[in-house]
């Protein structure tokens, strides 16, 4: 047995969270890790006698009957999604520490959990509300002090038009937009540092032009070099998580939609809706399973080749892309 078998629990917990940020998590899954793992540990030390804190409390203490005990009290307050989360937080510790050779095995099968509920989606409610959003965001609002519509409309078409998804958004530079006219794409960093290739309309296109030209006009054309993040802030530097998700909720507040926003979607209601449109406009699961990234479409070139049109075709379905065609700037996509 290795000699970490003595070590704390929460040393090792240390250690199993350093293994995995080599997968590049988000800060926000690794401190829902750290926040299970130490929540369930805790409870396990304060039922020893005398009460352990976890740099005393020793791995070798985490019995089967230990752990259903402390996942027990863990469970009462929760809901089931959150202990779901956490038993599997837990079983990929153990197994880490299997393989690391600490515990001669993994007592999590021994643990009761609940069945994972499946995502319910949270589009944004009201038939013609995207639109409405795109149109009044489009709109000059003499409140602001510096408004920039033309950016604003870029990050919800993006999330609309494309489906992406918050970190993606925060991902893009922009030489992640390319293709020749007509077979435009944005190459999108996905979850899990999975690629795809998301194709994108003329409509869109020709937003996200207006956009960058608009950001050149304001700090020069070195601002939109091809290495440069794609969405910016009114200083022109990267948007932030935080200051993506204000951007997007001041545009529901300029639109007056707030109430059609589900609780606790925010951006996240865009891409929702993005995918409900593409199912009730007749695209396949399939097609929206590769497009929302659910599924790598690296694993196979041939794959990709032989299903891009299949996946243009679904995009093009989704009829949020004719909203940005009355939005009137009136350039042409060259």
């Amino acid at each position: 047995m290795h000699d970490k078998q003595d070590e704390s629990v929460g040393r090792l917990i240390e250690e199993f969270l350093t293994a995995r940020a080599t997968r590049k998590p988000s800060p926000h899954t690794l401190a829902a890790y750290r926040r299970d793992l130490r929540s369930v540990a805790a409870l396990v030390g304060d039922d020893s006698t005398p009460p352990l804190p976890l740099d005393r409390l020793m791995i070798d203490a985490l019995s089967p009957r230990i752990m259903r005990v402390a996942f027990a009290r863990f469970a009462a307050p929760r809901a089931a999604a959150s202990v779901h989360r956490a038993w599997s937080t837990w079983n990929s510790f153990f197994t880490f520490l299997v393989a690391e050779g600490v515990v001669p095995g993994n007592p999590m099968p021994a643990v009761g959990r609940p069945r994972a509920p499946l995502p319910q989606p949270k589009p944004l409610r009201g038939e013609d509300t995207p639109e409405e959003l795109l149109a009044a965001v489009a709109r000059e609002d003499g409140r602001q002090r510096d408004p920039w519509p033309e950016r604003d409309v870029a990050v919800l078409a993006l999330a609309l038009c494309a489906g992406l998804r918050l970190s993606e958004l925060l991902a893009l530079r922009v030489a992640s937009v390319a293709g020749r006219p007509g077979e435009r794409r944005v190459n999108v960093a996905g979850k899990g540092g999975r690629p795809r290739v998301m194709p994108i309309e003329d409509d869109l296109d020709r937003v996200l032009a207006d956009y960058l030209d608009s950001r050149a006009r304001r700090f020069g054309a070195r601002s939109v070099r091809p290495d440069s993040a794609l969405l910016v802030d009114r200083r022109g530097e990267p948007l932030r998580r935080g200051g993506l998700q204000y951007l997007v909720e001041s545009c529901y507040r300029r639109a007056g939609i707030g109430d059609r926003v589900p609780h606790g979607a925010r951006l996240h209601a865009l891409r929702h809706t993005f995918a409900t449109r593409l199912a009730e406009d007749g695209a396949s699961a399939a097609e929206i399973m590769r497009l929302l990234g659910h599924a790598s479409l690296a694993s196979s070139q041939t794959y990709i080749e032989v299903t891009a049109g299949q996946q243009r075709a679904a995009v093009r379905s989704n009829r949020t892309n004719r909203a940005l065609a009355g939005l009137g700037w009136g350039r042409a996509v060259g």
